[in-house]
């Protein structure tokens, strides 16, 4: 009964039942930390949403935890407590202050009190619900100079939780979020301290100046807060599933025939992105002398010279592009793309890290996040993310997926596969006739 309100796209109709913020347990006092070239990019980016799915019985229960871990865990990651500022040159920069605001928590429940955690971890949810469920779509990062930089909403379901979570993009990456969440689950599991605290100081990686005269649209202008300004193209959304054989079967087939240049057999990445790029450009039906383009955004931790911690905080990747015809993307066997990508990640080394810096410095420009390339397959976050790890004291998630922040046509974020080993899960934005090519694509499936 519940499935059929889910899947007929119709509103949860939440109510919202309680707003609060959550800051520091502790007095910090004020603190600044400059945002660097690997930040800055990203102001004109949406904040980076996520969504995850808990079984339980004790939804406040849940909620007082989680919030009192939060509590204890933004002593270390204060940055997410604090906003967005520029200081008296005009370079964009974190402040934090005991007196902010801090981090914003909502709470909410289904007005369909039948709707149950597996009604929402679908492969296929609609954009409706997912917006529903997370906060501050359609809100530019740039907004963080008035808004907090995390924003959490809880929100109950028959037999549990969804907790969804909006990051200021310009402040953190990948990696940084998904250590902070894993940080948070240890205190509200009962540790004293976490295992690994951040790295704070950005200027270790990039000491660079870069002065914007960026400021927030006009208060009067077209509204951003849902993210209907102008009407966006159609597009679907959907979790292709790949179990460890799967994956294994896309591997070993992309390293059947070595290449003869002495180059290193193909990483299961490289893999899985060639076999993606090619079936989803077969199903976008282009001609053969269309372009296509792969992007992936590197994490550049340990390529930047000297490297960076893992536990570095805020933003230290870098989008790495390749290029090819569509028509020798698919009539080679899929190590031709395997190729493309293995080649371009590895050319990606400090040198060009710090070209492309220069480059960017001596003439800032502003990323939105659609400019990825044309036809493109886009790749964002990482099955190496232990998303499945995230356990608060009530088990592990059900289910992690993204929102629909900084989601376009051909953009993928990859997670591991709630079953474990090699499994992946591959979310992919496309255009509603592709992606039905794509799911009667058994090649691409994998089945027989």
């Amino acid at each position: 009964m519940a499935g059929e309100v889910v899947k007929k796209e119709e509103s949860l109709n939440l109510k919202v039942t309680n707003k609060s913020h959550v800051q520091s347990e502790e007095k910090i006092g004020r603190k600044e930390y400059q945002l660097v070239t690997f930040d800055l990019p990203y102001l004109a980016f949406y904040y980076n949403q996520k969504l995850l799915f808990y079984k339980g019985e004790d939804f406040e229960g849940m909620v007082q935890k989680l919030k009192v871990g939060l509590g204890v865990v933004l002593k270390e990651f204060h940055q997410l407590a604090g906003k967005l500022g520029k200081d008296e040159e005009g370079v964009f920069r974190v402040e934090y202050d005991d007196d902010m605001l801090g981090v914003e928590v909502v709470e909410a429940v289904v007005a369909d009190d039948e709707i149950g955690v597996d009604d929402l971890t679908v492969a296929e949810i609609s954009n409706t619900n997912l917006k529903e469920l997370i906060p501050y779509s359609g809100i530019l990062n740039l907004e963080g100079m008035h808004r907090p930089l995390l924003a959490v909403q809880l929100t109950k379901l028959k037999d549990g939780l969804a907790m969804g979570l909006a990051f200021n993009h310009a402040v953190l990456d990948g990696t940084a979020t998904w250590q902070f969440m894993t940080s948070w689950a240890e205190i509200c599991s009962g540790s004293p301290s976490t295992s690994a605290p951040p790295f704070l100081d950005r200027t270790k990686a990039r000491n660079t100046r870069v002065k914007l005269d960026l400021s927030l649209p006009e208060p009067n202008g077209p509204p951003t807060s849902n993210g209907e300004a102008k009407p966006a193209p159609a597009l679907r959304e959907k979790i292709f599933k790949f179990s460890e054989s799967a994956i294994d079967k896309i591997k070993s087939t992309v390293n059947e025939n070595p290449p003869s240049d002495g180059s290193k057999p193909f990483s299961t990445f490289q893999a899985l992105s060639s076999h993606v790029w090619r079936h989803v450009s077969h199903a976008r039906n282009l001609k053969p002398e269309d372009y296509t383009v792969f992007t992936v955004f590197a994490d550049c931790r340990k390529r930047v010279d000297p490297p960076m911690p893992e536990t570095y905080f805020g933003n230290l990747i870098q989008a790495i592009f390749t290029v090819t015809a569509v028509g020798l993307l698919t009539a080679h066997p899929p190590q031709f793309g395997a190729s493309l990508v293995q080649k371009a990640i590895e050319a990606h080394n400090a040198k060009t890290i710090e070209e492309r810096n220069k480059e960017w410095e001596s003439a800032p420009k502003i990323f939105e996040f659609k400019d990825a390339g044309v036809n493109c397959v886009a790749v964002g976050s990482s099955p190496r993310f232990k998303v499945y790890d995230i356990d608060f004291g009530w088990g592990k998630p059900e289910n992690v997926r993204s929102g629909t922040n900084n989601k376009f046509d051909g953009m993928i974020y990859l997670y591991p596969g709630k079953s474990g080993g090699r499994s992946i899960d591959v979310e992919l934005t496309l255009e509603p006739e592709a992606m039905g090519k794509l799911e009667q694509d058994k090649d691409f499936l994998l089945e027989a």
